[in-house]
């Protein structure tokens, strides 16, 4: 990889919109409901249901995301390193296979993530991370190393858990960095207690995109900061109420393999973010940074060791590895955006 690196790519500034596609069915049930008594009882009844319902398919999509990491974590860490996500390449650059560059754009994925944030080596004000679907601990494990600080990681897959503190063990750094199975959507930890909150590649996953922006806000300490790196869809265009129909299709398609819920925009993200009052609130695309990765994933799974790998790691690793083209033609047909979204906690 070069010394040097390249500028982020498309640094984008958002006016306000509407969000309507992050309503929760319960918001959604209140601005619906019928005023006449009868109507209201009724309306209360279908509330329940609806809530039910919703509750039952929040839960199955929880026990599918940590399933799916139980099975899929040792093959990935087995073939990619402990570090579960995107690398950061310059704008097309081909990587062979056989260079170590894949595994050092992984790292410089966290090194630029931090830069864009404004959080630099010598920031003396990060004590406390919490790294936020940590995978099995390589951002962590790295950004303790690098400041000292005390990293605590959070996941739905009690596998990655347990690798995670394991790794922290072996690498000597259990006395600063430790993981534990909990929810993101309600995380475990008091108010105001983190100077780091860190999100790489986690939110994809969350049912309630509204509801995870105030969980990270809500453990933020006053001053510090939020780093979201995230699949998104592109953002709409004005008037636009939706993605077109086969755009959505793809998407679906994906969904059901790697239990993804539905996608936003970098634009709901900061929308989001904007109505918490949150400060330095910055996003930029990074599709073009990444666009090398998912081919690089494919060319690994066909060589000898990784189709013996995924052969042994069962059927929900095959599903990830035939659903990894859809990805690239996401990409390239400029439906699927990587996103960063970064801002500070006002003091």
């Amino acid at each position: 990889m070069k010394a040097t690196l390249a500028p982020p790519s498309s640094l984008i500034s958002l006016p306000r919109h509407k969000v309507s596609s992050l309503r929760s069915p319960s918001l959604l049930l209140q601005s619906q409901r019928p005023s006449s008594a009868l109507m209201t009882t009724t309306a209360s009844r279908g509330s329940v249901a609806v809530t039910a319902a919703a509750t039952s398919s929040a839960e199955a999509l929880r026990e599918g995301i940590a399933e799916f990491y139980n099975e899929t974590s040792g093959l990935w860490e087995e073939i990619w390193g402990d570090h579960m996500h995107h690398g950061f390449y310059d704008p097309d650059s081909s990587v062979q296979l056989s260079d170590s560059g894949h595994r050092e754009a992984q790292i410089r994925m966290i090194e630029e993530s931090l830069r864009f944030a404004g959080v630099t080596e010598e920031e003396k004000k990060i004590k406390r991370v919490v790294d936020v679907g940590c995978g099995i601990g390589g951002s962590s494990r790295y950004i303790a190393s690098k400041f000292g600080a005390e990293c605590i990681g959070i996941t739905l897959s009690p596998v990655q858990a347990k690798r995670a503190n394991d790794l922290a063990t072996a690498q000597s750094l259990s006395h600063k960095v430790s993981f534990q199975v909990a929810d993101a959507l309600d995380q475990p930890f008091e108010d105001g207690i983190f100077d780091l909150v860190w999100s790489m590649e986690s939110g994809e996953h969350m049912p309630d995109k509204a509801k995870f922006v105030k969980e990270l806000v809500r453990v933020t300490a006053p001053g510090g900061r939020i780093i979201i790196v995230t699949w998104c869809h592109r953002n709409l265009s004005q008037g636009e109420e939706s993605l077109q129909p086969w755009e959505q299709n793809l998407l679906d398609r994906i969904c059901k393999t790697f239990y993804l819920p539905a996608w936003c925009s970098t634009s709901d993200y900061v929308e989001l973010l904007q109505s918490l009052s949150l400060q330095d609130i910055k996003c930029a695309d990074w599709s073009e940074n990444v666009a090398p990765f998912w081919p690089a994933v494919i060319r690994t799974a066909l060589t000898w060791k990784g189709l013996v790998s995924l052969l042994r790691s069962g059927m929900k690793s095959i599903k990830g590895a035939l659903t990894m083209p859809l990805m690239i033609e996401g990409y390239k047909k400029g439906v699927i955006k990587f996103g960063i979204i970064t801002c500070q906690k006002p003091l």
